[in-house]
């Protein structure tokens, strides 16, 4: 099994759609990364009434760092409907702050042909990168 389907079965795993309250429902998109290490994290989104959600990615970060790790190989993110979606802007900037070396990290972007593209590639001329020199 590819990198990549093992990172689809868990963020998938994790996706249970529900309400939490009149004001929260979570895990439309779920979300999984592996480290450099080669752990694999997940998360679920939050949605909120008053916009103090989190997105699957962040959530899957937090957890990642949690466990004391902040270098991230790859990560996708699933849709309540089993495709692909893109980290929104928030997502790429917490993850270009990670490590001088987030800028490579891969996020599929199609998972039925594999497709990737880099963090760098989402976010050119990022504006933090000689912070880290």
């Amino acid at each position: 099994m590819d990198d990549w389907q093992r990172l689809y079965d868990a963020a998938r795993k994790a996706q249970t759609v529900r309400t939490v309250s009149p004001f929260i429902e979570v895990g439309e998109v779920a979300a999984a990364l592996l480290t450099k290490n080669g752990n694999i994290f997940f998360g679920i989104c939050i949605d909120t009434a008053c916009g103090l959600g989190m997105c699957a990615e962040r959530n899957a970060i937090a957890n990642m760092l949690t466990h004391g790790e902040n270098e991230i190989d790859k990560i996708l993110a699933v849709t309540s409907d089993g495709s692909i979606g893109s980290p929104c802007g928030s997502c790429r900037e917490l993850m270009m702050q990670l490590s001088k070396g987030s800028g490579n990290i891969l996020i599929l972007t199609d998972y039925e042909n594999r497709k990737t593209v880099t963090l760098k590639d989402l976010t050119p001329d990022w504006w933090g990168a000689s912070r880290f020199d």
